[in-house]
């Protein structure tokens, strides 16, 4: 008997089907207007979930942000210039408190296999998504207890006093107080606008914690299903509305954290967009004839974080010893290989209002060990080191980078044990403040320089992205004047004066901006680097 025959006739059986949905798949992309192409991309690590308020990091976003969502206002792409979303325009009062934001009509949230709106996106949708989280008393909220670090890191649950739907296309927000650097973060990813609609069907069923794992938006693609640390699926959606900008029938993300694998699978066309190639892969990549790579200088910086609520890390004098014992000029040379610049301040140098005058500490073990020996500590001490278990656009090679650092703390009688998690685990556990040091990093999320000393150094920051825990007046002080007027030479003051306090009391040591890189197949069209970070597939096609 011919074991195999069975098998055979599986197969074929399995061949046909396939050979049936894909035809249908052709018929429907043709119906719709969407082109039938399908675009791999080979992902970095898995999201933590899919609902954009929940999270910081530009692998959930690009996951769940990008795909699925729209916000009132959005960035351009390929740029951090703003420009209309689900709001076509909006107005400020002359005080500056109150913005007015006139809706799009026509716009139809996605239909989905788990939901099928009845009604097209209003001003009901805005007021749930922020009501949501602006009040704790929140019905969705209470069902589904989560916290949006984005949302209070910086400060908008103080800022914005009410959203109140004027009539079904126009929503105003009243802040409290003015605030400068307001449009440009409604286009940031916590501001992605939920169907309130949907809500309500999730609260009914008593599945509110839906929404972090079947999302449903306006944006290019739907989502079709996720599995863990495998693939994500969404299709093209063929009533998106902006014409002409979904040009994929299918969006597949394999999910690769090696980036060996990722290097391999672009090469063999496994898949078409890659990211975050190792520094050692550059050369190679480029030397490809069917791979674009295009590049440009990172708006990012990769630091250590040191938790200020841990002893002795709460002394300035021991910060800065540490910084002192880190060989960045090595680092640079050795992580990055030539793809990356030494960051001496907490922002990059193309962001206004970056201090040219800062200077960074110099190399300096005997200055470091004396600054330990003043602070009590002539023997050194133990902490953790915390390497993250990805590359990110910051930083290419966390492990080779800790273990350096491991090296040079060991110079001044410092002993680090090296400590990673999972990437998602590695964030959570980081928000709850149990590392002692970490490395970590920022992508600029909006073009505003609050976005860096606000989110990543401010008081209200401290349970969100200042891993530091690092609450200090006087720099605070600083941060909060210049949110609150628009005259950007006040503002350059404001933030000059911020990052030298900065340097004074070291929360961080940041250690190199990078260039990025987007490698991607010939045959892609129209793929853009973000600044900010994150990957997008909206007006991408295929050749």
């Amino acid at each position: 008997m011919n074991k195999n025959k069975p098998l055979r006739a599986a197969r074929l059986t399995s061949l046909v089907a396939a050979v049936a949905v894909s035809m249908v798949g052709v018929s429907l992309a043709h119906a719709s207007g969407i082109p039938n192409k399908t675009l791999v991309y080979c992902s970095e690590g898995s999201p933590a979930g899919f609902d954009p308020a929940q999270y910081t990091t530009g692998t959930d976003f690009t996951a769940n942000t990008f795909t699925v969502y729209n916000r009132l206002v959005e960035f351009e792409r390929g740029s951090t210039k703003v420009e209309p979303g689900l709001a076509t325009s909006w107005d400020v009062s002359p005080d500056g408190k109150t913005y007015t934001f006139h809706l799009r009509h026509g716009v139809k949230f996605q239909t989905t296999s788990y939901f099928k709106p009845t009604r097209d996106f209003d001003a009901d949708d805005v007021v749930f998504t922020f009501e949501r989280m602006l009040d704790p008393n929140n019905a969705f909220r209470k069902a589904y207890p989560v916290s949006f670090p984005y949302f209070t890191d910086m400060g908008m649950d103080k800022l914005i006093a009410k959203v109140v739907k004027v009539d079904p296309y126009t929503v105003q927000f009243v802040l409290n107080q003015p605030n400068a650097p307001f449009i440009q973060n409604m286009a940031m990813e916590f501001a992605s606008i939920l169907s309130a609609e949907y809500a309500d069907h999730l609260l009914k069923t008593g599945k509110a914690a839906d929404i972090n794992q079947y999302p449903l938006g306006t944006g290019p693609f739907i989502f079709k299903s996720y599995t863990k640390d495998a693939t994500i699926r969404f299709d093209g959606n063929p009533n998106y509305w902006k014409p002409g900008a979904v040009k994929l029938s299918k969006l597949i993300f394999s999910i690769t954290p090696d980036a060996n694998v990722r290097v391999q699978k672009l090469k063999q066309n496994e898949c078409q967009v890659m990211v975050y190639p190792r520094p050692a892969d550059i050369a190679p990549l480029k030397a490809d004839p069917n791979i674009s790579m295009p590049s440009q200088p990172g708006f990012n910086l990769g630091y250590v974080s040191y938790n200020t609520t841990h002893k002795p890390l709460d002394n300035v004098d021991v910060r800065q010893a540490l910084d002192m014992a880190i060989n960045k000029k090595a680092i640079i040379e050795s992580v990055y290989q030539g793809a990356g610049q030494l960051a001496t301040n907490p922002m990059p140098p193309t962001q206004w209002s970056y201090d040219k005058n800062l200077k960074a500490n110099s190399y300096d073990v005997a200055k470091a060990k004396a600054l330990l020996a003043k602070a009590g500590l002539p023997n050194g001490f133990e902490l953790t080191l915390w390497a993250m278990p990805v590359q990110r656009p910051y930083n290419p090679n966390a492990r080779l980078m800790a273990e350096m650092i491991q090296s040079d703390w060991a110079k001044i009688g410092v002993k680090a044990k090296i400590v990673t998690y999972e990437w998602g685990e590695y964030i959570k556990r980081a928000h709850a403040g149990e590392d002692d040091s970490m490395m970590i990093g920022w992508t600029g999320d909006n073009g505003d320089p609050d976005n860096w000393l606000g989110t990543l150094l401010g008081c209200e920051a401290v349970n969100g992205s200042n891993f530091g825990k690092w609450c200090y007046k006087p720099f605070d002080d600083l941060i909060q004047k210049g949110r609150t007027t628009s005259d950007q030479a006040q503002r350059t003051k404001d933030y000059t004066q911020a990052q030298q306090i900065f340097a004074q009391q070291l929360p961080y040591s940041p250690i190199a901006h990078s260039t990025v890189y987007q490698p991607t197949r010939k045959n892609v069209v129209d793929m853009r680097i973000e600044p900010l970070g994150y990957t997008r597939f909206d007006g991408v096609s295929m050749k």
